[in-house]
């Protein structure tokens, strides 16, 4: 698989940074997460004048052939269907990267359908779909391996476009069973824990996917490594993701992570690469039930809690201004010399 370079970013200029911040006009620590996110992303950028460039979301689509067993309240055919309103400007994700600044892209990692050629789509099809992996594995190895890499390009691509800041969020019916397979093997929290209603699953419903899940689950024939988890019930567009994430830490690009699907892809990228995890703003804790406990298990703290499951990216282009707000904290402040105030603590 795709070797990647990421370092943990020198430590020496945190000292500088946090005095730097404690020296602003304001009480010592008044500014709560501000001041974390400051310090981070000057810790990420390896400057006392961090700066926010061009921002991207990315949202990385692909069917999964677990749908066939019901386990989503949606069927296979929205996949295509949102797609399209990406595009045309209509989804959730759409308004909100307009408000915010964020250039939309959509990724055919995997629909299960031939996409016609349009603004803001690129083409890195692996497969129409996963297979089922209640009877075998999702995708050979082979296409785990490029689904990685191709993420890892368009990671690239969008650095080489000036940007340093980058969301991800997903589409594809299916991948909430598919993250709570990842969840449960890579965290070892109980199955039940780890499912959830997805795109609205009623209580019956979300017995039976948790029933075909843990028949998944007994089926399994693998080696529970990392890799062999994402290939066996991971989707393209998860893997993809998860190729992305570890690109963008390689090139020193604030990661935001979105809901339940992105977390999880950030758990697997973790898992092989722990020092991704300091480019990563975890942006909100989201309403499948399983997003909480894997928060928890990752030690991250979620800047919002807005009862969020769309997907797609949107919590984490929501969560972008209390990010750029740490970021002009830095920059637009003053220091208690600059601005002739005595310090007051």
């Amino acid at each position: 698989m795709k070797n990647f370079a990421i370092k943990t970013p020198d430590a020496e200029i945190r000292t500088a940074l946090q005095q730097k911040i404690d020296g602003l006009t304001k009480p010592l620590g008044s500014l709560g997460r501000l001041e974390e996110l400051a310090l981070q992303i000057g810790w990420i950028q390896q400057t006392l004048t961090p700066s926010l460039d061009r921002p991207y979301n990315i949202v990385f689509a692909g069917d999964h052939g677990v749908a066939e067993e019901k386990v989503s309240l949606s069927p296979k055919e929205v996949t295509r269907q949102m797609v399209d309103n990406f595009l045309k400007g209509g989804a959730g994700i759409s308004f909100l990267c307009r408000q915010h600044g964020f250039r939309l892209r959509v990724v055919d990692a995997g629909v299960d359908a031939e996409l016609p050629a349009a603004d803001g789509l690129i083409d890195l099809k692996i497969r129409r779909g996963t297979r089922n992996f209640v009877d075998t594995a999702a995708m050979t190895r082979e296409e785990m391996e490029l689904a990685v890499e191709r993420g890892a390009s368009v990671a690239a691509m969008c650095r080489d476009d000036g940007c340093n800041v980058i969301s991800f969020g997903e589409m594809g019916i299916g991948n909430t069973s598919a993250s709570s397979m990842w969840m449960t093997c890579l965290t070892g929290t109980p199955l039940e824990q780890c499912v959830g209603a997805g795109s609205g699953l009623g209580s019956a419903g979300v017995r039976r996917k948790c029933h075909v899940l843990r028949q998944a689950l007994d089926g399994y024939a693998g080696d529970r490594s990392v890799e062999d988890v994402m290939r066996w019930f991971g989707g393209y567009e998860m893997v993809m993701a998860v190729g992305a994430m570890l690109q963008a830490a390689e090139l020193g690009m604030v990661i935001l992570v979105d809901g339940f699907i992105m977390t999880n892809c950030m758990l697997a990228a973790s898992k092989l690469y722990p020092e991704v995890l300091n480019y990563a703003v975890f942006a909100h804790r989201g309403d499948e039930s399983g997003h909480a406990l894997l928060l928890d298990a990752m030690g991250a703290k979620p800047l919002l809690d807005l009862g969020l499951r769309l997907g797609e990216g949107t919590g984490a282009v929501c969560a972008y201004p209390i990010v750029e707000s740490a970021v002009r904290m830095l920059a637009e402040m003053a220091s208690f010399g600059d601005a002739g105030v005595t310090k007051y603590f």
